[in-house]
């Protein structure tokens, strides 16, 4: 059996999301799924907001439901892993979600792009296992919702790089070779989701869009951590304005 074998483009899938999840009426349309649980401690300091609903991905996970720039948003935090952020992708779905909006913090492969600088991916090195269930085998997953947010963050004055990026469920299994692979196929950052994520979207016709954040950088001979574990609070916040001001825009 290869991986590659996964992708059954024909018959329909036995455990289904809405066997966990119902629709909420009046669900908010857009929802910003983040990793950052510093981010949703803050959201206090943001705006007014309620749980919605409740998501079963492993473990339940409230969805906030709020109100920014006249929008009706939910927001909830993810867990990290391409499997685990896909399932949440789906759930939010079954609730009545019709975009979702993924941030979080990544690697970077080239130290020219600075911690805390804002990247749009292009496009997702497939190299995790969840995405060759939802799409044809393949190296890469295009990202097709990177040209609207790079208008978004050009509409909001953002600094940016758009580049590719390296999805990948071995987080200490990033290797040089791999890593020297990976830059002179025109990845800027490594995660663990976009690939993932995006295929799920493209699978069930729902726009996904993404940002990331440098932090730690793997460009180099010796690992350089940067700001991880030391972002401080008040980024963490600028981070969960910007994902709500752009999904306000969506």
């Amino acid at each position: 059996m290869s991986l590659f074998d996964s992708f059954d483009p024909v018959s329909k899938e036995i455990l289904k999301p809405t066997h966990m999840i119902r629709p909420v009426a009046g669900f908010p349309e857009t929802v910003v799924l983040t990793f950052e649980e510093k981010s949703l401690r803050l959201l206090k300091n943001v705006c007014a907001f309620r749980v919605a609903a409740i998501l079963k991905g492993g473990r339940d996970i409230p969805v906030y439901a709020l109100r920014y720039n006249e929008q009706d948003l939910a927001i909830c935090q993810s867990i990290i892993g391409g499997a685990a952020t896909a399932a949440l992708v789906e759930e939010l779905r079954a609730l009545g979600a019709k975009r979702v909006l993924l941030y979080g913090a990544c690697g970077v492969l080239d130290r020219a792009v600075t911690a805390g600088h804002f990247i749009l991916p292009t496009a997702a090195c497939r190299d995790e296992g969840t995405s060759y269930h939802y799409l044809p085998p393949a190296d890469y997953v295009e990202v097709p919702t990177a040209g609207r947010l790079a208008e978004i963050f050009e509409e909001l004055g953002l600094s940016y790089v758009l580049g590719k990026t390296w999805t990948t469920d071995a987080i200490y299994r990033e290797t040089r070779a791999n890593v020297d692979k990976r830059r002179a196929e025109g990845c800027v950052a490594v995660e663990m989701e976009c690939a993932s994520a995006m295929a799920v979207g493209q699978f069930r016709r729902m726009p996904v869009y993404q940002f990331l954040y440098a932090e730690d950088s793997l460009d180099g001979s010796d690992w350089d951590p940067r700001t991880w574990g030391a972002v401080p609070a008040s980024n963490y916040e600028k981070y969960l304005r910007v994902a709500l001001e752009t999904a306000a825009r969506l």
